[in-house]
């Protein structure tokens, strides 16, 4: 190709638009080629995307060029079926070979000195997972943010749960672009308008049969997502949970506290720091963990502002991460292992292993009437006794409890005073603390309940209650009878309900108190659970059971809260 082909970026930095590089099947996929100023040949990054070449992830990384400054070959590559590839999209489907594919290619160029690294957040991350999974020759770190190795488990259910507002709301925008792209009009202007106003497609009921998922013209992935309910099969030839242990490459993980991927990345961390292929892959794992959500990484999360280190120069971070497995200059080498955040003190700690320290247990006390802020709901190291009463309140799907950012469910640390006032809400909070308590990690609890109901869900969420009165959201949890206890839930009966909330790094202050909340909905972050035995996508308000629910808390049943210390230094 001719010089002129090529678009002046500054400094010496050249792109190529366009490139194309042919799968093994014959679908050609399309990328954008950003050159260093330097004569190569030189290293080179690679992100493959669902969403535009031309985007880049600038959402929160530096734009190519600026990659290509610091001497690498910068790639971003639409997937098939997507921007200007060829080929039928699926999410995820065919990322594994068609990654591996192109870094044999790329490997070929002589531009490159065969060594490859891969970036990217979220869609971006995931392709990395599978393309490390193919142990393609040449790839040598990837840097994968916000993203997940199972995901089932950590990207479109919890404990049983649908991620509900991220998977619906995803999928709306991904069959947009299809519908586009495919020249359906008709199929698109339905999509366009359920975007435009995504809010309220929260309520269409069905959900499965919400009018914009329709059109037979259109891919059936969102539909797919839920039929599939349960861990199995279908999941396991998207992503790598089968195939952890084939990846053999040092990861960057990324992670945000409020971010709808929080678990399933600390999940993928964990997992390849004890199952990668090989020592030098397990021991060279690395984590940083911040007060984020999905997009953009900053300060300024929710209602709350987390102050000038949580402006963190990732952009840097990555360049002294690849420049040292790429480029041999051991600048990262004195690196932590895992880096957080801690919210509320609004300053970063370190340690070498996850999870840390110990733990504290915070038993739950009442009276009977726990329900509201109002009750008489409490936390403490004591443990319960034998006569202490349970605690009762209604579910009722018609009017769920809402998610932390309301009806939007937007992330971040908002004040939960208000929704806290239902009595369809149980609040524990223990008395304003004498010295502070740092946790980092995942606490779990552990609840007895019965429920009416033919099936149910719980919930839980740890809150911090300022001396003022102010009850800021830290982490959540949720667990659905069918997927804890399968066909041995029995309505009316005591069960055992055991299961984690999502990991986070806090401090309560001396003067604040320790609260944490328990319903039955977290609406519309998670699907409503029916109650009837309906599946939730198929469900209307015909089909929506109150359900009576009971929270022992005695000598014999002693419903509890573990929270995991903090142990390490900033």
């Amino acid at each position: 190709m001719t010089s002129s082909a090529f678009i002046d970026c500054g400094n010496g930095v050249r792109l190529e638009r366009g490139v194309v590089c042919t799968m093994p099947d014959g679908v050609r996929l399309l990328s954008d080629h950003y050159y260093p100023a330097e004569p190569g040949p030189h290293p080179t990054l690679l992100m493959r995307q669902p969403y535009g070449r031309d985007i880049a992830s600038t959402v929160v990384y530096a734009h190519p060029v600026w990659f290509a400054r610091h001497g690498y070959n910068v790639v971003v590559q639409d997937v098939r079926g997507r921007g200007g590839s060829e080929g039928e999209f699926y999410p995820f489907r065919n990322e594994r070979d068609d990654g591996a594919a192109t870094i044999e290619w790329l490997r070929a160029r002589p531009e490159s000195n065969g060594r490859i690294g891969m970036y990217g957040f979220s869609y971006q991350g995931v392709t990395q997972f599978l393309a490390a999974a193919a142990q393609p020759e040449g790839l040598l770190a990837i840097a994968p943010g916000m993203a997940a190795t199972d995901l089932y488990n950590g990207w479109f259910y919890h404990n049983g749960a649908l991620r509900f507002a991220t998977s619906l709301a995803w999928g709306l925008q991904m069959l947009k672009m299809d519908a586009r792209r495919l020249g359906f009009r008709e199929a698109s202007d339905k999509l366009e308008q359920a975007w435009a106003d995504i809010r309220n497609q929260f309520g269409v009921l069905p959900f499965r049969s919400h009018p914009a998922l329709q059109s037979a013209e259109l891919p059936a992935y969102v539909l797919d997502w839920f039929e599939h309910d349960h861990p199995g099969e279908y999941w396991k030839a998207l992503d790598v949970s089968a195939s952890q242990d084939r990846i053999n490459v040092p990861a960057l993980h990324i992670a945000g506290w409020f971010d709808p991927y929080l678990k399933g990345t600390i999940d993928g961390f964990q997992a390849l720091c004890e199952r990668a292929a090989s020592a030098h892959a397990r021991d060279n794992q690395y984590l940083i963990a911040g007060p984020w959500v999905h997009f953009p990484w900053g300060d300024q999360i929710g209602e709350f502002n987390f102050g000038p280190e949580a402006l963190l120069d990732t952009d840097t971070i990555h360049l002294h991460w690849f420049n040292h497995w790429l480029k041999d200059s051991g600048e990262f080498a004195q690196e932590p292992r895992i880096r957080h955040f801690a919210l509320f003190e609004n300053r970063w700690y370190q340690t070498e292993e996850w999870p840390p320290g110990t733990e504290e247990t915070y038993y739950l006390h009442s009276n009977g009437r726990a329900n509201s802020r109002k009750g008489d709901g409490g936390l403490s190291l004591t443990q319960p006794s034998s006569g202490e009463p349970c605690d009762v309140f209604v579910y009722d799907p018609e009017v769920p409890v809402l998610a932390p950012g309301g009806p939007g469910a937007l992330g971040g640390s908002y004040n939960l005073a208000a929704l806290e006032l239902g009595n369809n809400v149980l609040v524990y909070t223990t008395e304003p603390l004498s010295e502070p308590v740092a946790i980092f990690g995942s606490a779990q609890l552990i609840l007895y309940c019965a429920a009416s109901a033919k099936t149910t869900d719980f919930t839980a969420k740890l809150v911090r209650v300022r001396p003022d009165g102010r009850a800021d959201f830290v982490c959540i949890g949720i667990a659905r009878s069918d997927f804890l206890f399968d066909a041995t839930f029995m309505p009316d009966a005591i069960h055992r309900w055991e299961f984690e909330l999502e990991p986070t790094s806090c401090r309560f202050e001396a003067g604040d108190c320790i609260r944490l909340e328990i319903a039955s909905s977290v609406f519309p972050l998670y699907d409503r659970n029916p109650g009837s035995g309906v599946p939730s996508p198929q469900a209307t308000s015909w089909d929506w059971t109150r359900s009576t629910q009971f929270v022992y808390h005695d000598e014999a049943r002693p419903s509890a809260l573990h929270l995991p210390l903090r142990k390490e230094k900033a």
